[in-house]
């Protein structure tokens, strides 16, 4: 097969060809360019093999633009990068790598355009086009992964257990193209993950949760959770998540599978959002379940109090697999804190009051959590699952009434402590705060509009009650 005609479209294939040509290199476009070419995916990231030095390849490249490309040079690594513009080239040439058993970091020697071949993840990643100009186009398939895109199937090029040994990270990334691609994985290559998952734990956290979040952004992420649950990979660095699996009966009394719920609930909130951090909330939202997982004669299984335990047990987690502990953490905490707040609401007789105790503590992020609520809602009897969705849309067509009404989304109190000391001439104290909560409690009751009018007359009432007065 010849990929001439596709390849002339991008100018930069014919130029890269052209000087390799001149210095007498054997020089080809590889990897993830290749497969997307064929699966007709945009791909702004070029990776050119040379059989010689990558790095006078670049260079020489870099120069041929007259103008100043910024060129990287990474020498330890025999590699160099070109920014053009939106896209990346790196230049790397061919090599042969070999690995031990307690590193991920290869041994790495010159090799041929096969031996780089084989030392890919994936067959679907091993193809290469030639760049020069009598070869310009062929497509290099030593191990079948134009037949593996065809049958739609991840495959390693050579034996499995070698392949996810050496770099074990591999097998990540296995996971995460089949949920991108929408692909199976291979049988003897499923083997090879399972039998060595246990190999994960020289990864670093950082490579782990990079190849995770990809996957949590796939269009259907509970593929790759399956995936990953399957071949024992989830147990190695989220085991919260893993023990939400299963089902406890007593007599006719059983709960839902937490995992697969967990997993619907992620997949539904994909159709709201592409945000990292809200599918994020949605795996985590029932993460203490089976900490707080009891049961009652009467009413069955319950997991009371598993939104305040689930909120504490984020920051742990968040740390423990390299997730940002900052204010993303802090959202994620609040949704997980939240989630079952709007589902108490869903009644005809939701009060005022609730609605502007949910906007005070949910703040800006009131309209994520009701994403969060609906993609919460998995029952399996469609009639069910309308009739709570209905109830939803009351709920927020009450959100937006009282918050045009009252105003307490991101509710700051009318008056300060700054104010307070100053109108009655105290100094810093408890008082001052049991005040401005007294105050807030008002507000959010409905018994004083939030205006700093009435928050003011408010304050000097109970001051008197006090013995507080004014200077």
């Amino acid at each position: 097969m010849n990929f001439r005609e596709k390849l002339e479209a991008l100018p930069i294939f014919k130029q890269v060809g052209k000087i390799a040509d001149e210095m007498g290199l054997e020089t080809y476009v590889v990897g993830g360019y290749v497969r997307d070419l064929i699966l007709g995916r945009p791909c702004k990231d070029l990776d050119f093999v040379c059989v010689g030095s990558g790095i006078a390849l670049a260079t020489k490249v870099s120069e041929s633009f007259g103008k100043h490309v910024p060129l990287s040079v990474f020498k330890n690594f025999g590699t160099a990068m070109i920014k053009l513009d939106d896209y990346e080239l790196e230049f790397v040439g061919a090599r042969k790598e070999s690995y031990r058993l307690d590193s991920r970091k290869p041994i790495v020697e010159d090799g041929t355009l096969q031996e780089d071949q084989e030392r890919r993840d994936f067959t679907i990643n091993a193809m290469a086009i030639c760049l020069n100009e009598s070869r310009f186009g062929e497509l290099i398939d030593p191990f079948d992964g134009l037949k593996d895109i065809k049958r739609k199937i991840i495959k390693t090029p050579t034996d499995p257990n070698v392949t996810f040994s050496d770099d074990p990270l591999r097998m990540m990334r296995a996971i995460r193209f089949a949920t991108q691609l929408n692909f199976d994985i291979d049988a003897d290559t499923f083997d090879g993950l399972m039998q060595n998952a246990e190999r994960l734990s020289i990864i670093s956290g950082e490579r782990i949760i990079e190849e995770l979040n990809k996957i949590i952004l796939s269009k259907t992420p509970s593929y790759g959770f399956k995936l990953l649950f399957a071949s024992k990979l989830l147990h190695q660095f989220f085991p919260e998540m893993v023990e939400l699996q299963g089902v406890d009966s007593v007599g006719d009394k059983s709960h839902k599978d937490n995992f697969y719920h967990t997993l619907q609930v992620l997949d539904n909130i994909t159709v709201f959002t592409d945000d990292l951090w809200l599918r994020w909330a949605a795996i985590m939202h029932d993460i203490a379940k089976p900490a707080t997982k009891r049961f009652n004669q009467k009413v069955g299984w319950t997991f009371h109090g598993h939104e305040d335990k689930g909120a504490r047990m984020t920051p742990a987690i968040f740390r423990r697999l390299k997730l940002p502990m900052d204010e993303r953490m802090k959202y994620v905490q609040k949704l997980v804190r939240l989630h079952l707040r709007p589902i108490a609401l869903v009644s005809d007789k939701v009060t005022d009051s609730a609605i502007r105790r949910l906007l005070f503590d949910a703040g800006d992020d009131v309209d994520d959590l009701m994403k969060l609520c609906r993609a919460d809602v998995t029952s399996k009897n469609n009639n069910k699952v309308q009739k709570y969705l209905a109830n939803f849309d009351k709920v927020e067509q009450k959100i937006l009434e009282v918050e045009e009404k009252d105003h307490v989304r991101n509710f700051q109190p009318p008056v300060s402590g700054e104010e307070i000391m100053s109108i009655f001439g105290i100094e810093p104290s408890r008082i001052i705060g049991e005040l401005k909560e007294e105050i807030k409690e008002a507000i959010l009751e409905g018994q004083i509009q939030n205006n700093k009018e009435e928050a003011l007359q408010l304050l000097y009432r109970l001051a008197e009650k006090r013995g507080l007065k004014s200077k």
